[in-house]
């Protein structure tokens, strides 16, 4: 069985999960928000706001001390990656904001889910 199907299915049954990947768009969040939410869930979203000279510290604590679990990286990747996130709405991390619709072409965050992470989150 896939990760986020074990994740689905932990939350079936009662389980509080934490996932850390594919939150960098807002369309991600969304699909993962109505995962939960179609599972009668609860949804805590954390944001951490890192300036450039922390994250290139964490890199650069990550590749002195455990660099098997890394690879490297250059300031001009950092900030290339950095600039694709799309920051979390305050809406967003207090979850007073609606989940928003599919993108078009997609009827339903299940499908979108299924397009985008096949099979891992679908």
């Amino acid at each position: 069985m896939c990760t986020g199907k074990i994740g689905l299915r932990a939350l079936e049954l009662g389980t509080n999960v934490v996932i850390d990947f594919g939150l960098w768009s807002r369309d991600e969040r969304s699909a993962l928000r109505q995962a939960a939410a179609d599972l009668d869930a609860t949804v805590q979203l954390r944001y951490f706001a890192l300036t450039a000279a922390e994250q290139r510290s964490r890199r650069d604590r990550r590749q002195a001390d455990a660099p098997h679990t890394t690879w490297p990286m250059s300031d001009d990747e950092l900030a290339e990656w950095a600039a694709t996130i799309d920051i979390p709405t305050p809406g967003e991390v207090d979850g007073s904001e609606p989940v928003d619709e599919p993108p078009h072409g997609f009827t339903t965050w299940h499908e979108w889910r299924s397009h985008r992470w096949p099979p891992s989150v679908s």
